[in-house]
């Protein structure tokens, strides 16, 4: 058994995403207690993450969803801890948490995403003129929340009025994307290698936070269904996306495929779901790595 010394499973936190984050954590640390892991579930909402070193703990393994533990604030004050951890360091985590900017970013590279349009709370929005640039139906997403919180998907200037309302409640800064209708795909990323791609598919307009967080109507096809050339197509692609915002270690991206074939960048998720039935752990599972054996190697990769 590798020593790991003692490690911090930090999780839960204050963002809107915390009800998810509090699963992850403890399916993570019962995975790395079955393991032999000297390990303690440490919520950021009642411990203040400056304590962790204080309290003795060695690495580590950030199961924190969202603002506050996936946008490089707790990897910035883990790295002045000089305290091991996992994932993305403070860049990777700060620019994929930030929708628009990896958009930008993925547009200097000259990888596909779909149009967009960003505008920001109390400035003057023409709504019918971004309709008309964008097309019949957008999508609506605040630009740094996870879990298809606080996004919508609209069909007329009025929806579209009432949907960017709805996301100012979440952040600032809001993103209005051309809607790409067709499968949506999920690659992960471990140590340098793209898992197995996943097809996600709903009966719900698009993927929401209900379709995968509260549905079991919603299926996950793994093999994804691509033919051999598309799928090596996509992680590769996922590879690319992922390095181009700085992200490391593991994570996941998000894609969508229309019409025509062409598949789009939707975004990058530098600290995704871990529960046995999360999108990461089933990609593992597809290579013959168990959940426990997940989180280990996600923890030895600890920077």
């Amino acid at each position: 058994m590798i020593d790991l010394g003692k490690v911090a499973v930090v999780y839960g936190g204050e963002s809107a995403e915390r009800e998810i984050s509090l699963k992850s954590g403890k399916a993570v640390h019962q995975a790395l207690l079955s393991q032999g892991i000297d390990a303690d579930l440490v919520d950021t909402k009642e411990t203040s993450a400056l304590l962790l070193k204080q309290m003795g703990y060695q690495r580590v393994f950030i199961a924190l969803h969202g603002r506050g533990g996936e946008d490089g604030v707790i990897q910035g004050v883990l790295e002045s801890l000089r305290l091991p951890y996992t994932g993305s360091g403070v860049l990777g985590s700060a620019l994929a948490m930030d929708k628009i900017r990896t958009k930008q970013v993925w547009q200097s590279c000259q990888l596909p995403t779909a149009k967009y349009v960003s505008v920001k709370k109390g400035q003057v929005i023409d709504y019918q003129a971004i309709m008309q640039q964008l097309g019949a139906v957008v999508f609506v997403k605040p630009a740094r929340e996870g879990s298809s919180i606080g996004m919508s998907r609209v069909t007329n200037v009025q929806e579209l009025e009432q949907a960017v309302s709805n996301a100012f409640e979440f952040d600032q800064s809001v993103l209005i994307e051309q809607w790409i209708n067709g499968p949506e795909y999920t690659v992960s990323i471990l140590n340098g290698k793209a898992l197995p791609a996943i097809k996600m598919q709903t009966q719900r307009s698009f993927y929401d936070y209900e379709a995968k967080y509260l549905s079991n109507s919603t299926e996950y096809l793994c093999p994804c269904g691509l033919g051999e050339a598309d799928e090596a197509y996509i992680q590769k692609l996922a590879l690319a996306a992922f390095e181009a915002v700085g992200a490391e270690t593991w994570g996941r991206i998000d894609l969508m495929r229309d019409a025509d074939g062409q598949f789009y960048l939707l975004e990058a998720n530098t600290v995704p779901g871990m529960t046995e039935k999360s999108l990461v752990p089933m990609a593992a599972r597809a290579v013959g790595l168990s959940f426990e054996a997940l989180t280990l190697e996600i923890l030895k990769a600890a920077r």
